[in-house]
């Protein structure tokens, strides 16, 4: 049979091409639905909310961190798609004792690219998914980024958290000509308005996902950083990493134009 490495470096075999797949990643969903898999992806999580007509019929099962076993077990999927970061080791685990699992871990555009053509070999849609991937690669090179600009990225509130080094926020910033004032921390560390100040970025981004900032978080922030400019970002296009990447380019040209403007 023929056996598939993730990105964990674990190996799986699949007799033939999946016929019911199940998704605990949005957009890994996002990214089957591109390459034409309705008919056999038969599950996805409460947060695949793209495309909106599989968000409303699909089986939803569960969260991505809060996944019921016994949901995954009625519909008898031949794969399922994981990541390290969005799902909980323990349930994927559990899982890949029934199923074949498979297991992204992405850091990088680098990182979401593999895991676009390895999904593409996965379901046997490897045409599409080797061209959407080259797209994708050829709209960033072409993307030369902004001036370089002190920036923090907010993720959550009550307490604010933003992103470090090692995430794919981060690389994407550094794709946009960005420089993460953050970038001496891991993952999402917990910090304050007073962090904030002291870092002196000129521009501040916060996201709309996971916390949905609005205006309002804008207007309470800036009575502290009068001289920051404090913008929304899509956060969609900064943390998702499948197809989703075909219109981030354009987005982050359009972001950036603001900021300058502004």
């Amino acid at each position: 049979m023929p056996s598939f490495t993730d990105q964990l470096n674990r190996t799986i075999t699949l007799a033939a091409a999946p016929q019911r797949i199940i998704s605990l990643v949005p957009s890994q969903t996002e990214l089957l639905a591109h390459l034409g898999l309705n008919n056999e992806v038969v599950g996805i999580t409460k947060f695949c909310v793209h495309p909106e007509s599989w968000f409303r019929s699909k089986k939803r099962i569960g969260g991505t961190k809060n996944v019921h076993i016994d949901w995954v077990h009625d519909l008898q999927p031949d794969l399922i798609l994981a990541n390290k970061e969005e799902n909980m080791q323990d349930q994927v685990e559990e899982l890949a004792r029934h199923y074949p699992v498979w297991v992204s871990d992405v850091n990088t555009l680098e990182d979401a690219l593999a895991m676009i053509r390895s999904i593409g070999e996965l379901t046997h849609t490897t045409a599409k998914a080797a061209a959407t991937a080259h797209t994708i690669e050829a709209a960033f090179a072409s993307f030369t980024g902004g001036p370089l600009m002190k920036t923090a990225y907010l993720i959550w509130r009550d307490p604010y958290m933003t992103i470090g080094h090692d995430t794919f926020i981060h690389h994407l910033l550094q794709r946009c000509g960005l420089v993460n004032v953050f970038a001496d921390t891991t993952r999402y560390p917990i910090i304050s308005v007073e962090d904030l100040q002291a870092a002196g970025c000129e521009v501040l981004l916060l996201s709309s996902e996971p916390y949905p900032f609005k205006q309002q978080h804008i207007d309470e922030l800036q009575e502290y950083l009068p001289d920051t400019r404090i913008m929304l970002a899509d956060g969609e296009m900064f943390s998702w990493y499948g197809s989703r990447l075909l219109a981030a380019p354009g987005y982050f040209k359009e972001l950036l134009n603001s900021i300058q403007i502004s």
